[in-house]
């Protein structure tokens, strides 16, 4: 059954809100977790088909927060050299996203999450600094998977500390990206007619949840040791991806 606002209750309103601000804070402190744990309470809610649009939309809220909090620490360089293959391979993820029936979805975004978690730990292990044609082609790649699914954050941020950046910086220029990215991918669910009226209303209303997280998590940053909060996350990603591949598999 196709997704109305009408038969969300006030619960699952609470719900997600808390989730999208919750989520947001974790991600103005570690350059990515809002895509990772958002689905998590909008899959069963939404439907997974209609989750990808949804994040593509309320991520543009949490990266401009974010950006805005960090400004001053974007390395544009890096922005420059990764976004013109990016954009391309996002429009085209979104487009072969579209292409998968709900079961597919859930699978889909059940895989990423448990694969990402070992993805970044083997790229951190790597130590290599990535730059010049090898950083754009990584953006092409970035941009690829996260056009057709959510929380392939954690991809950029593995790339961005391999060309050198750490700290802030990493988090500031991966939301500077990914606001640019956002809005091809955005742009492209809306002409395939994947972001009807009701949906982005949804959206946009998610993405209101998620502005002070940004500022709040500037704040946390230094006080909060990131191994431990870096290891929980990714115990909740993979749990989560799990259960969604279990749900894939028993439809």
């Amino acid at each position: 059954m196709p997704f109305s606002l009408a038969d969300i209750t006030l619960f699952q309103a609470v719900l997600v809100a808390g989730t999208a601000f919750l989520a947001s804070i974790i991600g103005g402190m570690a350059g990515y977790g809002t895509g990772l744990l958002l689905p998590l309470a909008l899959v069963p809610i939404i439907g997974a088909e209609a989750t990808v649009p949804v994040i593509a939309v309320t991520a543009l809220f949490t990266n401009v927060s974010r950006a805005a909090a960090l400004r001053h620490v974007i390395d544009f360089r890096k922005v420059a050299i990764m976004v013109p293959a990016a954009l391309p391979m996002t429009m085209l993820g979104a487009w072969l996203f579209t292409r998968l029936d709900n079961r597919g979805a859930t699978f889909l975004i059940g895989a990423v999450l448990v694969l990402l978690v070992p993805l970044r730990h083997r790229l951190k292990r790597t130590g290599y600094r990535l730059s010049g044609a090898p950083l754009a082609i990584s953006g092409g790649v970035y941009g690829l998977i996260t056009g057709g699914s959510t929380g392939a954050g954690v991809i950029l941020v593995s790339f961005l500390m391999a060309s050198g950046l750490s700290g802030a910086g990493v988090i500031a220029t991966d939301a500077m990206i990914s606001i640019v990215i956002g809005f091809a991918k955005a742009s492209t669910f809306a002409t395939l007619g994947e972001l009807p009226l009701h949906l982005l209303v949804f959206a946009l209303l998610v993405g209101c949840a998620t502005v002070p997280g940004a500022f709040i998590a500037k704040h946390v940053m230094e006080r909060m040791p990131i191994r431990v909060h870096t290891a929980m996350l990714d115990a909740i990603v993979v749990l989560g991806g799990v259960v969604m591949l279990l749900r894939a598999a028993l439809r």
